[in-house]
């Protein structure tokens, strides 16, 4: 595995939002973890004493790092007063039933405990996310037919 390859896959791994990516191969141990605690990208490379490779250097993107914590912290101090309702599975997140039926919530709603918010498709299974709280739907933090997360945000609703 060269220095190409490497870079390609922690590109790939930044991009899918895994935590950590664990990869073995005869000779070749790597280890890449993303995370919030920590934005560095750690690389473990251990390779037989007759090889030396290169060197990779962490890929992280600065740019982006400098300009997130400002709008973090307006979001977080402004979303603070909201309860977020969170994905309780992994899958693809649908605000309907169905392509010709309407949505089951919508910015503004009110909502009550029990409540079918959206539909989370994990393996061919439609398992619908119903609210455990009561209030009004404030903003609705995925898209249609986006892939979802474990515990990834979905909803924020005003609780009053």
């Amino acid at each position: 595995m060269d220095i190409k390859e490497i870079q390609n896959l922690i590109k790939f791994v930044a991009k899918s939002g895994a935590s950590e990516v664990k990869l073995e191969m005869d000779d070749i141990k790597i280890t890449i973890r993303t995370g919030s605690e920590s934005s560095d990208t750690t690389i473990v490379h251990q390779v037989p004493a007759t090889q030396i490779p290169q060197i990779a250097q962490p890929v992280a993107p600065v740019a982006a790092e400098s300009k997130a914590p400002v709008s973090e912290t307006k979001t977080a101090s402004e979303d603070s007063k909201y309860i977020t309702i969170k994905s309780p599975i992994i899958g693809t997140f649908y605000r309907k039933p169905s392509p010709d039926k309407p949505l089951f919530v919508e910015v503004g709603q009110t909502i009550a405990a029990g409540d079918v918010l959206c539909i989370i498709e994990a393996m061919k299974l439609f398992n619908e996310i119903e609210s455990e709280v009561s209030g009004k739907i404030v903003k609705i933090l995925v898209d249609d037919s986006s892939p979802v997360e474990f515990d990834q945000p979905l909803f924020l609703v005003d609780p009053s």
